[in-house]
């Protein structure tokens, strides 16, 4: 059966590498991801220099502030590795998992350029040696709207095929948000808006990758 399996799956991967277009498309998600990846540090140290307003966020108010940066990135870090591995195993779906990435990228760098805010009172710094080598020396806390871990949590339970494997990675986005809101990283607005955005970059991704990826279901 696992030998059936690996055959069909080179099989979906040689048809699929046979289309120039897929092969763009692709590729250039990827570059473009790396790209954007690698100017990160510099947009978020940039970014962090600026001054913005507090919220008077009523859920935070009666928050106790707490540091959870293990079961946060513990979380993230399993969902992220799960859904690669099922998105490798289908390139219609690796395709559209990173052009959608690659939109919410984007997304977020104009929504933090054009909402400036002030980290919420009683933030406690999220501590992730992988995370953080995308945010420069300085520890970034005005990346705020919207939350880049929910969306991109929420954002992967879109990409993953059957019922079972989209209920795991949208328990583990409302983990991860309810999490982010009691270490006080982000205000609620933060959390609750950012599923609406992975939404949509998810849509706008199969919108661009229709010719490419014509069997995505």
């Amino acid at each position: 059966m696992m030998n059936s399996n690996l055959l069909t799956l080179r099989q979906e991967w040689q048809s699929a590498w046979q289309s120039t277009r897929f092969r763009i498309m692709l590729l250039g998600s990827l570059i473009a991801i790396t790209a954007i990846l690698l100017t990160f540090p510099l947009f978020f140290q940039t970014i962090e220099k600026r001054e913005g307003i507090v919220i008077n966020d009523w859920l935070l108010l009666r928050l106790p502030a707490y540091d959870v940066s293990v079961p946060i990135f513990f979380i993230i870090w399993c969902t992220v590795l799960f859904t690669l591995f099922r998105c490798l195993q289908n390139p219609d779906r690796l395709l559209i998992l990173s052009w959608a990435y690659l939109f919410l990228c984007l997304t977020r760098m104009v929504t933090i350029s054009l909402v400036t805010l002030d980290p919420p009172t009683h933030l406690v710094l999220l501590a992730d040696p992988l995370s953080n080598f995308f945010y420069g020396r300085k520890f970034v806390t005005r990346d705020l709207f919207f939350s880049g871990h929910t969306s991109t949590l929420f954002l992967m339970s879109l990409c993953l095929p059957g019922r079972i494997d989209k209920m795991i990675a949208i328990l583990a986005t409302i983990a991860v948000g309810v999490l982010l809101l009691i270490q006080h990283v982000h205000y609620t607005l933060d959390v609750l808006t950012a599923p609406l955005f992975a939404w949509l970059v998810w849509r706008l991704a199969i919108k661009v990758n229709q010719k490419a990826s014509p069997n995505w279901k």
